[in-house]
């Protein structure tokens, strides 16, 4: 899995890749070994080259940001494959939304009802992917409509949801 990432507006490259129940990372062609667990939603802990983090993801409707001990920085996680299906890589923000998968995993809580109201920002379903489970949200105010089943695997760029 290859992965576009920005932290505090520095671009990196980051492949993952599962091999024999280990994670491979390589970061900008370099490899770097890491063990990770998540020790509850949105908080990994991470071992790095041998150095223990504790990492906290904070999410907002519209950014999210990863807390490393007392260090905040913005964060962004680009699938390159998902550039494709947006129209000059700008989302138009009128008319439904798709909200789809950004890796692969398995929905592992619904959070709202088909033909719901929901609100910009909330919560919508709980994707499990690398042991980490992931609030997915409403990217704008809108109803529900064709969401996805509890249980359900998905892969990156599969529609979770779409919000008219």
């Amino acid at each position: 899995m290859l992965y576009n990432v920005t932290i505090d507006e520095k671009n990196y490259r980051l492949e993952l890749d599962r091999i024999e129940g280990r994670w491979r990372c390589t970061l900008d062609g370099r490899n770097v070994e890491i063990d990770a667990v998540l020790t509850r939603p949105d908080v990994l802990s991470v071992l790095i080259d041998g150095k223990a983090y504790e990492i906290k993801r904070e999410r907002t409707g519209t950014d999210m940001h990863l807390w490393v001990g007392p260090a905040r920085y913005a964060a962004e996680l680009r699938d390159p494959r998902a550039l494709r299906t947006r129209k000059n890589g700008v989302d138009d923000e009128k008319g439904p939304r798709k909200i789809v998968a950004s890796m692969p995993g398995k929905v592992v809580r619904v959070l709202v009802k088909e033909k719901s109201d929901v609100e910009a920002g909330q919560g919508v379903v709980v994707v499990e992917a690398m042991k980490m489970q992931n609030e997915i949200k409403s990217p704008k105010k809108g109803i529900v409509q064709n969401l996805v089943a509890e249980g359900a695997n998905v892969n990156a760029g599969d529609v979770l949801a779409i919000v008219e």
